[in-house]
């Protein structure tokens, strides 16, 4: 059952925090990464590149843990936990274009690749906590 993401939560994850994401590996041993985030509607929205190892770690196990500290205070976090609800290339590059924005404010995404496939991953929340003040 899907969680609501409200709240603190929901400013934690729309704020310019960063995202610890953690996949499982084949053998089940914790993969993390640290990336951007966003939040829409009620799923929270990653983007990343092909070929890298943790959009492959949720297409073999769609489970994904994601802990979103304050970077203004980093006693205060939301943690969710939820499973891949969308993996698609389909706007990937324009939200990666929406990240840049957020986090660098840039118009476009400055560190794309030559050849560069950018992939989009909606989560549905089925935890979410929100820690501290």
């Amino acid at each position: 059952m899907a969680a609501t993401i409200e709240g603190r939560s929901r400013e934690l994850l729309e704020g310019k925090n960063f995202c610890l994401v953690t996949t499982l590996r084949k053998d089940g041993t914790p993969f993390d990464v640290i990336t951007w985030v966003d939040v829409q509607d009620s799923r929270v929205l990653l983007n990343t590149a092909e070929g890298r190892s943790w959009p492959q770690n949720l297409r073999n196990d769609p489970r994904v843990w994601l802990v979103v500290p304050n970077m203004e205070n980093p006693y205060e976090y939301v943690r969710l936990a939820g499973r891949v609800a969308e993996d698609t290339h389909e706007g990937a590059d324009e939200h990666i274009d929406k990240l840049a924005k957020k986090y660098l404010g840039e118009d476009k995404y400055p560190f794309r690749q030559e050849g560069e496939v950018r992939v989009k991953i909606a989560i549905e929340p089925e935890q979410v906590q929100h820690v501290g003040q």
